[in-house]
C-alpha cells in the first residue's frame, strides 16, 4: 500500500525522551542556551523554535530532577528533627512529602520511556459515540469529561476543536486539541474501544446496558515533521456547526469537514469563529492523522492503535469499565484493574497509561513485560 504522505524528523532523541543521562543533559542544555543566544539562529524561524522548544523541554527535565532532589533532602531532614523531637505529625507530613516524591519520580521514570520522535508533541483527541443510540452518546460524554479532566489535573490546556451532540444526550463525535509536554506520548495508548457496562439511567425498566465509544490520538505535527499531502486528494465540505460556540458560529457555514480520500480519513473543525478559521485548522488535523497512520506502520511490532474508522463493539476494545453488578475497570492488554470506578472517571489514568506505556515499549524493543 502507498504511504499517504511523505515525512521526514529532526527532533533530537535526547529531548524528546529515551535514556536520560545527566551529565550528558547538562551539556546538551549548555549547547542549546549557546544557540538560543546567537543571533544568527534568528536568522531562520523554524531552527530556532525548534532549538527553543527543545531547550525548554530539557531545561524543563533538569529542574524536575533538581526539585526532587532538593525536596528529597529537606523529607529527610524534616524527618529526622521529628524523630529526635517525637513529633509525630512533623513526621507523618514528612513521610508525605516523601510518598509525593516517590509518586513524581515514578512518573519522571515512565517519561523517560517517551522516545517515540512525536512523544513530546501536542495531540488530538477523538472520542466517537458506537453503536446504541443515546447509552453511547452518553458514554462518549463520559470519556470526554474524564480526558479533559486527565489533561487538566497534569497542567495541559485543552481546547475542543469539534463536537457533535448526541440527540438526547452526549455527543456523538468530539474533536480537542490537548497542549503540553508530552501529551502525545501519554495519550496515545489511549487509542482503541473502551467499553462500559451499567444500568442505564434511561432505561425506565433498569436493565444493564452495555455501551461503546472509541479514542483515537493523533500527534500535532510541528515544524520539525514534513508532510507532503496531494491536495486533490483531498475532499472539502462545508457545514453549519452544531453544539455550543456563539452565535455566529452556529448561524454561518463556519464548520470545515476534510476527508483524504486514499486513506478515507475524515477531521472536522468548528471551533474558529471563520471558516478560513476552521479550514487551517482542519489541515492541521488531518495531518496529524496521516502522519499517525505512518506511525503505526512503523510500529507494526507494538500495540495496535486503534482509529475513529475502527469497528466499534465486541472484540476491539481494549478497557472495560463496569459499574453494575459490581465496580471495576479493566485494561485488557496490561491486566492493570481498579474497583476505584469514580476515580477512574475522573480523570485518575496514570496506571493504566504507564502500565501500556512500558509494554509498548517493551514491544517495541522485543522485551518481555513482566506482568
Amino acid at each position: 500500500m502507498s504511504r499517504p504522505c511523505r515525512l521526514t524528523s529532526s527532533r533530537a532523541s535526547l529531548c524528546s525522551g529515551g535514556d536520560f543521562d545527566w551529565e550528558p543533559a547538562l551539556r546538551k542544555l549548555d549547547e542549546l542556551n549557546a544557540r538560543v543566544e546567537d543571533p544568527t539562529l534568528w536568522d531562520n524561524p523554524e531552527e530556532a523554535q525548534a532549538v527553543s522548544r527543545d531547550r525548554a523541554r530539557l531545561e524543563g527535565q533538569i529542574n524536575g530532577v533538581r526539585d526532587m532532589q532538593t525536596g528529597l533532602e529537606e523529607a529527610v531532614m524534616l524527618s529526622e528533627m521529628a524523630d529526635e523531637e517525637g513529633d509525630e505529625d512533623a513526621l507523618e507530613d514528612a513521610r508525605a512529602q516523601l510518598r509525593a516524591i516517590k509518586e513524581r519520580a515514578a512518573r519522571a521514570e515512565l517519561e523517560a520511556l517517551l522516545s517515540g520522535e512525536a512523544d513530546g508533541n501536542d495531540a488530538y483527541l477523538e472520542v466517537n459515540a458506537g453503536a446504541g443510540g443515546t447509552e453511547s452518546c452518553d458514554w462518549a460524554g463520559m470519556l470526554l469529561r474524564m480526558y479533559t479532566r486527565w489533561a487538566k489535573a497534569h497542567g495541559y490546556e485543552v481546547t475542543i476543536e469539534a463536537e457533535e451532540d448526541g440527540d438526547q444526550a452526549g455527543i456523538k463525535s468530539a474533536t480537542i486539541l490537548v497542549e503540553g509536554p508530552n501529551a502525545y506520548g501519554w495519550l496515545k495508548s489511549e487509542s482503541g474501544v473502551h467499553r462500559l457496562v451499567r444500568i442505564s439511567p434511561y432505561d425506565a425498566a433498569a436493565k444493564r446496558h452495555t455501551s461503546f465509544a472509541s479514542i483515537g490520538v493523533s500527534p500535532v505535527v510541528d515544524d520539525t515533521i514534513e508532510i507532503d499531502i496531494n491536495p486533490a486528494d483531498v475532499r472539502t465540505d462545508t457545514y453549519r456547526a452544531s453544539g455550543s460556540g456563539g452565535q455566529h458560529v452556529n448561524k454561518t457555514d463556519s464548520a470545515v469537514r476534510l476527508t483524504h480520500v486514499p486513506t478515507n480519513t475524515v477531521v472536522a473543525c468548528q471551533a474558529g469563529r471563520s471558516q478560513h478559521q476552521n479550514r487551517e485548522q482542519a489541515w492541521k488535523m488531518l495531518r496529524a492523522r496521516l502522519y499517525e497512520l505512518e506511525l503505526q506502520k512503523r510500529e507494526a511490532a507494538a500495540q495496535a492503535l486503534a482509529d475513529a474508522k475502527t469497528d466499534i463493539g465486541w472484540g476491539h476494545q481494549i478497557r472495560s469499565y463496569v459499574l453494575q453488578p459490581y465496580q471495576m475497570v479493566k485494561d485488557l492488554r496490561t491486566e492493570v484493574e481498579t474497583s476505584d470506578t469514580q476515580g477512574v472517571l475522573d480523570g485518575d489514568l496514570d496506571a493504566f497509561m504507564g502500565a501500556a506505556l512500558a509494554q509498548r515499549v517493551g514491544a517495541t524493543r522485543g522485551e518481555t513485560v513482566d506482568e
